[in-house]
């Protein structure tokens, strides 16, 4: 019994080690880098354009931001 516990409880942790592995290896994107993309992409493919992204507003200090 000990041995069928152990061979479940292996391949487990290989499907999470799989699935935790999956993904984009990169940085995240912004909303407004993301629309830009879009909107390049789209000029390429010749598509309709999607509207122009809004440049974010720069985030303002708060007191607090040091201890997070």
């Amino acid at each position: 019994m000990t041995g069928s516990r152990i061979l479940v409880t292996l391949t487990l942790l290989a499907a999470m080690a799989a699935v935790t592995a999956c993904g984009r290896k990169a940085g995240l994107d912004t909303p407004y880098e993301a629309a830009v993309q879009a909107r390049k992409d789209a000029e390429k493919a010749k598509q309709p354009l999607p509207p122009e992204p809004e440049k974010p507003v720069k985030d303002k200090k708060f007191i607090l931001d040091p201890l997070i």
